[in-house]
């Protein structure tokens, strides 16, 4: 992959992800984590756009130009109908890459989404993402990567979620190697022009799991991804899903149960507060602290503030005799 170019690691998080396609102009879209793995939760969200996954990569995983483990390449589908799909071809871009796969595949009529054909419409993707998609169409999967990477637009909706450090910058810190770190990886799964498309960046073409007409999308994805858990060691749990979904808020008020829309709405209230603590660090604000407690210790005397540093000491020998008796014992260290 190219260089890094700017790009942060985001979390994989429901508010995030609605935050980040809401900064770029998309309307009445949100993201739902998904804890159960069964068709019945993806119909109750109906309709249901497409899912994000993500799941740790194991070493061998790898781009394959012949045949994916599940289904088939399916380059047609971007040359001849139409799917948006882009390489990945920079670090840290792939949770936003796989969003896109999802809404920019269902801003028009022809997509199957719903379980529920009444519902069903089209994604309102904004100017921003409409503008991106008008100028990448008919470019190679490896171009619109690129493309993409350099969109000042959506780097800077992205980066605006990543964790505040003050010790490691994320844009410029060198790669690590798949021995030395646990590498995790979000690809999308929607259907498009009746059949149900896995986008991953990292592979030559989008790659086809069947057929999947009007309302068969909860069946159908679960099926793929009960196959793909299935090929890791008995035991991993380290996978998160989320689905792309219609704005409940949208939901509620169009059937009147005020009770949900209240729950929305705090939802939301609690996504704004922690989204704003994400791009906050709090270093400075401890040091004044630290700062403050010191002065008010030195204003009570120096015998106070000598008495307070034994003490500190004392607790701190107390905790590491703590934690030595329990490994004794068998226990786990903190």
């Amino acid at each position: 992959m190219a260089d890094a170019g700017g790009w942060s690691t985001i979390e994989s998080d429901e508010g995030v992800f609605t935050s980040l396609i809401e900064n770029l102009g998309v309307k009445d879209v949100q993201f739902e984590e998904l804890i159960s793995l069964d068709a019945d939760t993806i119909h109750s969200l109906s309709p249901v756009y497409g899912v994000i996954f993500l799941f740790k990569w194991v070493s061998g995983q790898s781009r394959d130009s012949t045949t994916p483990q599940d289904g088939t390449y399916d380059p047609s589908a971007t040359e001849d109908n139409g799917l948006f799909f882009a390489a990945q071809t920079i670090q840290n871009a792939c949770g936003t890459q796989a969003v896109l796969s999802v809404i920019l595949n269902q801003d028009s009529p022809s997509s199957s989404t719903s379980s529920q054909p009444s519902q069903q419409s089209p994604i309102d993707i904004g100017p921003t993402l409409r503008d991106f998609k008008d100028f990448t169409t008919g470019f190679p999967p490896d171009l619109r990567g690129e493309a993409l990477s350099n969109s000042t637009q959506i780097r800077n909706a992205h980066n605006a979620f990543a964790r505040a450090s003050p010790f490691v910058d994320e844009t410029s810190r060198p790669p690590v190697s798949e021995e030395d770190a646990e590498l995790y990886h979000f690809i999308a799964y929607t259907p498009v022009n009746g059949a149900l498309y896995e986008l991953d960046g990292l592979q030559p073409s989008p790659i086809s799991h069947g057929e999947c007409g009007e309302g068969q999308f909860p069946e159908k994805v679960i099926e793929v991804l009960q196959r793909r858990i299935a090929r890791y060691p008995e035991g991993e749990i380290r996978f998160n899903l989320m689905a792309v979904v219609r704005d409940l808020r949208v939901r509620a008020r169009e059937i009147g149960d005020v009770e949900m829309l209240e729950r929305e709405e705090r939802k939301r209230r609690e996504w704004e507060w922690e989204n704003a603590l994400r791009r906050c660090n709090f270093v400075g604000f401890i040091g004044e602290v630290v700062k403050g407690v010191v002065g008010m210790k030195v204003k009570e005397g120096e015998g106070k503030y000598q008495e307070w540093i034994e003490g500190a000491k004392k607790e701190t020998q107390r905790r590491l005799e703590m934690r030595r008796g329990r490994g004794r014992d068998g226990g786990d260290f903190e």
